[in-house]
């Protein structure tokens, strides 16, 4: 042992928070963060005012009062989908959050995942996001083993629009078999009902472990109504599916409680007496590895205060200029970022003189090992194979970069080493050099690589994440356990202002064949009404509405919302043997 050797791992900052452009930046996120944190505040209030004292009035609580109550005190929910089906269904009035509020929340001092029907919102029923919605809370649940808790208000599937919701793979259906392959793999599962579960949705609280059901609720496959019309026979709510009945005659719910209070507090108790699997069978490895007991993944000891980062992560305000027009060209330190969000700001930077477009390394996240993969946007000079200088534009992955991240990933994956991927990417680079050197094969690497990781992986969109280089730095297709943005991210196959030069060019020429001549005016309003289209749905709020994003965030809350989403990682056990497969060599 090397004693008295201490290892040089700490990053520096070189941070000019007095600086001009330092200042603009942080003051234009200032102005956007407020404007999402107004919209939010407003999809919160779900159907509204009216609609929730038609709920009280039931002698029911809305669904964030209820999810107050659940969680321990003191604690918020870490909501995941806030911004789905925003913009969406308005011909129907909207559907704020799709209907249904998710996300971690501690109960009884356990990481849990809880999915919660908005009764204000159409009666809790099923809109095609909300199954969708529901289906990437179960996913993430079943991925990490996190228990799960339904509370459950909904008038089931939302019949105007029932061919969207009802019939494929990533519909309504697809719930029901979630909740068959969670309690298959020992993840625990409860519900209580709190109003009404009908039609197939009453399916979803008796496949979980246990049913808790509140006094004036409904559990039926079918209503009053309907039965009278299917079958002529007549009979009241409560005789056909109340409380009473289920805990007296069907004997389906577990425990019958008077109101929404007194079930809470009892579905409280029952997480409470959860045990843990402290290693699962099948493993690659049990526990041994950790310095704390029960964990795959390395883990130390942490404390808050001095394991803390040595820079305050209000600086990352001032890192990115919010106006898409700009951000393109903002240049930046990645290590800045690092240095906010790990542990003591201490980085093994792995390769750090090769491929230098894409950082890689060795880091602490509340005492919890990771491997960073992040895009740097400074401008490197590289040394080429015949020994010339060549500058490397931020941003974008070259061959050597592509080739770095890949091997970092699977040594990632061979040492069982959890990934965190920080995107602000252009791309891969293009041109006769780029071929020349082998981009597409060291791209293909680099994605096989990201394929076939099964360590988990938690992706940021910091900035940019455009095109393949979305698909290399693990974009939602490449399975990451969550996909978090800043509002400062980007999220399309180019950048506004690339689509719409390229457009523009295509109709020109098309109007210019069928003989209209185009002055500059003209093909500049073109421009803009292309590139305000593409910057539209690069936002992340619509990226999020359609929940190709789970959460957009604070940057300056980024550590804090990955040390909660390395905890949910942690609680499964199971890692797959690596077979990464044939690599382009």
């Amino acid at each position: 042992m090397a004693d008295g050797v201490k290892l040089e791992n700490g990053l520096a900052s070189k941070v000019d928070v007095k600086a001009a452009r330092f200042g603009a930046n942080r003051d234009a996120l200032a102005v956007l963060m407020a404007a999402l944190a107004k919209q939010e505040s407003e999809i919160r209030l779900g159907g509204g005012a009216k609609a929730a004292e038609a709920q009280r009035a039931k002698g029911r609580l809305t669904v964030r009062e209820r999810l107050k109550l659940l969680l321990d005190d003191g604690l918020e929910l870490m909501e995941l989908g806030l911004w789905a089906a925003h913009g969406m269904y308005e011909e129907y009035g909207g559907a704020p959050a799709a209907g249904v509020v998710t996300g971690l929340g501690r109960v009884f001092g356990r990481l849990c995942m809880i999915i919660a029907n908005d009764a204000t919102v159409k009666a809790g029923a099923f809109f095609p996001m909300t199954a969708k919605k529901v289906i990437r809370a179960q996913t993430i649940a079943l991925e990490n083993r996190i228990p799960t808790l339904y509370l459950v208000d909904s008038a089931g599937v939302f019949l105007p629009l029932q061919e969207d919701v009802f019939p494929d793979q990533d519909d309504f259906g697809r719930v029901f078999r979630n909740n068959a392959v969670m309690s298959s793999l020992g993840v625990p599962q409860m519900t209580a009902i709190m109003g009404m579960c009908v039609a197939g949705g009453a399916y979803l609280p008796v496949m979980t472990d246990t049913v808790l059901m509140t006094e004036g609720s409904g559990l039926f496959l079918a209503g009053p109504s309907l039965v009278q019309a299917a079958i002529g026979q007549k009979t009241g709510a409560e005789e056909l599916g109340g409380a009473s009945m289920h805990a007296e005659i069907s004997g389906t719910v577990d425990f019958k409680e008077p109101n929404d209070e007194a079930c809470i507090v009892r579905l409280r108790s029952l997480v409470g007496k959860i045990g843990e699997r402290i290693s699962g069978v099948g493993s690659q490895v049990s526990g041994v590895r950790s310095q704390v007991s029960g964990e795959v993944f390395s883990r130390v000891p942490f404390d808050a205060a001095k394991d803390a980062p040595k820079f305050a992560a209000e600086d990352l305000y001032g890192l990115i200029d919010p106006d898409p027009a700009r951000a393109a060209t903002n240049t930046y330190d990645m290590r800045e970022v690092i240095a906010r969000i790990v542990d003591c700001s201490e980085f093994d930077e792995y390769k750090a003189e090769f491929g230098r477009t894409v950082l890689c390394g060795y880091a602490r996240i509340g005492g919890r090992a990771v491997g960073i993969v992040a895009n740097q946007k400074v401008h490197q000079q590289q040394t080429a194979l015949d020994g010339t200088k060549r500058m490397e534009v931020g941003g974008v992955i070259y061959t050597e970069s592509a080739q770095k991240a890949a091997r970092f990933i699977m040594d990632c994956n061979q040492a069982l080493v959890p990934l965190v991927f920080l995107h602000d990417v252009n791309g891969f680079m293009v041109g006769k050099d780029a071929e020349w050197s082998g981009i597409i094969r060291a791209g293909a690497k680099m994605v096989s690589a990201v394929s076939t990781s099964v360590v988990p992986k938690i992706t940021v969109i910091v900035g940019g994440s455009f095109g393949a280089g979305h698909y290399a730095m693990c974009g939602k297709a490449y399975d990451p356990r969550f996909v978090f943005a800043w509002p400062t991210a980007r999220y399309a196959v180019m950048s506004g202002a690339s689509a719409a030069t390229t457009l523009v060019e295509v109709r020109v020429k098309q109007l210019e064949r069928s003989g209209k001549k185009l002055d500059d005016a003209e093909k500049k309003a073109i421009f803009d009404e292309i590139k305000a289209t593409y910057d539209a749905q690069a936002d992340p709020r619509y990226g999020a509405a359609r929940l190709w994003v789970d959460a957009i965030i604070d940057p300056a809350k980024t550590r804090e919302v990955l040390m909660t989403a390395l905890e949910a990682c942690a609680l499964n056990t199971e890692v797959p043997k690596f077979n990464p497969g044939v690599l382009q060599t």
